[in-house]
């Protein structure tokens, strides 16, 4: 079988080495230190994970020349913030037949780019063309359990992406292709600024029509955002927008729903992230999508108001009554959305 190299221990790169043993694939993981590839020595026993035992076909090595040779794909399971940090970790270990998989779900803060871009400025211009992303409803700890589950890959061509959906497709873990890597990366960190809002609704018991409203105008939001930045508005009801929304607006292994429980509790967002023990990329997300919804005027009134709760530490319990729109209007109407001109394509 195919040998497969993950630069980061977080609860979803452990996950993805246990999918790809399963899949019968050699898996060796990078850690920073010697002290935390030892630490796995007894098996993966995290607060984000369930216990388990290390596959003999997995190895977690401090060694990066140990972990990318022979690698027939590299994935990257990082916070977003040390993206670039990471990337220039491989960079000189890339070869022109691996696949580089970003599975990270958040924008970097200054550029505003996302992980795809990132990693596209560190690595050699002739490897860009292997450079992919995933996304899609995963929850690390059910798949690291085994139940089934679903993602969708994205490439900057369709060969790679492609061999990035062979090499991790299995019985519990399906694997679809897509065209648009804009807008499956611009779902995977919108998603989470949704799930903090959801998270305060929980928290606020605001009940189950609130929630099922907000989670549909957040949608049409993330696909007036995506949209706006030329990605395909379809990808919004795929795995990476809907499914992925779905999962982490209504699961309380959310990082960031956990966040919105806590921020409705009248806790500040910074104390929230201090507390954790694992990173919550939604608070990181709102201000990058934000100066970028001011860049194009574009209007994103669930996001501007989740800015004031967690950036400028507004109390959840006056902003959140009328999050859902005051003004009467049409459900695809937004100022600099093109929503509405998409719709009339179809009537």
């Amino acid at each position: 079988m195919s040998k497969i190299c993950i630069i980061g221990t977080t609860s979803w790169g452990l996950t993805l080495g246990l999918v790809s043993c399963r899949n019968g694939h050699t898996v060796n993981i990078w850690a920073r230190t010697k002290e935390e590839a030892d630490s796995f020595s007894k098996g993966i026993n995290t607060k984000q994970l369930p216990k388990v035992e290390i596959p003999k076909n997995m190895t977690i090595t401090p060694s990066i020349e140990a972990a990318t040779k022979d690698a027939d794909m590299v994935i990257i399971a990082v916070p977003s913030q040390t993206m670039r940090w990471n990337a220039g970790i491989i960079k000189d270990h890339i070869t022109e037949s691996m696949v580089i998989l970003s599975v990270t779900k958040g924008l970097e803060h200054e550029t505003n780019l996302r992980m795809s871009q990132v990693i596209a400025e560190v690595i050699d211009e002739k490897f860009h063309q292997n450079i992919c992303a995933l996304s899609g409803p995963n929850l690390a700890f059910e798949i690291a359990e085994g139940l089934p589950a679903a993602a969708v890959v994205a490439g900057m061509n369709t060969e790679a992406a492609q061999k990035a959906q062979k090499l991790m497709h299995g019985d519990s873990f399906s694997v679809y292709t897509n065209d648009d890597i804009k807008g499956i990366e611009l779902a995977g960190s919108f998603k989470n600024i949704l799930a903090i809002g959801a998270g305060i609704i929980d928290g606020l018991h605001y009940g189950s029509n609130t929630k099922s409203a907000f989670i549909t105008r957040g949608l049409t939001e993330m696909a007036a955002f995506g949209t706006a930045l030329g990605a395909n508005p379809m990808t919004f009801s795929g795995l990476a927008g809907l499914g992925d929304t779905i999962a982490t607006c209504s699961s309380s292994l959310s990082r960031n729903h956990y966040v919105g429980v806590e921020l409705a509790k009248g806790r500040k967002a910074k104390d929230i992230v201090a507390s954790m023990s694992a990173v919550s990329e939604g608070v990181t997300t709102i201000p990058v999508v934000m100066d970028e919804a001011r860049k194009m005027k574009l209007e994103m009134p669930i996001t501007s108001s989740l800015y004031e709760i967690v950036c400028n530490n507004k109390d959840a319990k006056d902003i959140m009554p009328t999050i859902l729109g005051t003004k009467l209007r049409h459900e695809l109407s937004g100022r600099r959305w093109k929503l509405k001109e998409i719709a009339k394509r179809f009537v």
